[in-house]
């Protein structure tokens, strides 16, 4: 499905648009480079229970770029935007990896600006991670050698930053590093929804303790850890994560 918000034609994926038996919405917001479609198997089983919205972010899969270079509360503005463009009332805020940052920002605004009943943070980014003294020389040699020396940088841009950071456009990279380069530790004590932190246990992208870190912050949240999982560790646990979600999101019988 593609809808127009903010100027801009957006593909999302909407399980049950009509709604009629008037199930509860999910809105999933995924990763970077990761748009909606690679999370099929999790949309698919929540959408037996569930209406399951999960919009491609500006700039991925199937949505246009952004106008310009974004910042997470562009994405939050879009985010809400998208969600009135839908008619949708209340949602369940569900996320993965980028998606987390977006989920933070807007839960921490006042007011709130969409009823979310629950949330379920997945791998969440939003906590500035702890960078060494490799990382910075690395960094700040390649900025050095983009100043003096342009066609050396051009041929080392390759090797630095993340594959994230080398697939994407120049205005998309501009966007990334203006969404990362955030620290949103401060803001997470003011989400007060009763919040699900599911994290893989060796998660190198958004590591384990940003999930404990999250649980102490968010006054009502509770981490379950997957053994042996990494930063997709729904999909590599998925059994017992499936489990878990249906716990925290299957609506009651009688309820």
């Amino acid at each position: 499905m593609t809808i127009e918000v903010l100027g801009r034609t957006v593909s999302y994926i909407d399980s049950d648009p009509v709604n009629e038996t008037k199930k509860p919405v999910v809105l999933f917001l995924h990763g970077w480079g990761a748009p909606a479609a690679t999370y099929k198997l999790m949309l698919d089983h929540l959408a037996s229970y569930c209406r399951v919205v999960a919009p491609d972010l500006p700039g991925f899969g199937g949505s246009e770029e952004p106008p310009c270079a974004w910042c997470v509360d562009d994405y939050v503005n879009w985010t809400v935007a998208f969600v009135a463009a839908l008619g949708l009332s209340e949602v369940i805020l569900m996320n993965h990896s980028f998606g987390g940052r977006i989920s933070i920002k807007l839960l921490a605004r006042r007011p709130v600006p969409l009823t979310v009943t629950k949330a379920v943070f997945m791998d969440a980014a939003g906590i500035r991670p702890k960078r060494t003294a490799k990382y910075y020389i690395k960094v700040y040699s390649y900025k050095f050698a983009k100043r003096l020396l342009p066609g050396y940088a051009a041929k080392v841009r390759g090797k630095v930053g993340s594959a994230d950071y080398r697939n994407a456009s120049e205005l998309m990279r501009q966007t990334m590093v203006k969404c990362i380069n955030e620290d949103l530790t401060d803001l997470l004590p003011k989400n007060e929804v009763s919040t699900l932190l599911i994290w893989g246990e060796v998660d190198t992208a958004t590591p384990l303790r940003d999930g404990k870190l999250m649980e102490q912050r968010i006054s009502d949240a509770g981490l379950v850890t997957l053994a042996g999982a990494g930063h997709f560790a729904f999909a590599e646990q998925w059994g017992l994560c499936s489990r878990v979600l249906d716990s925290f999101l299957k609506p009651k019988k009688g309820g």
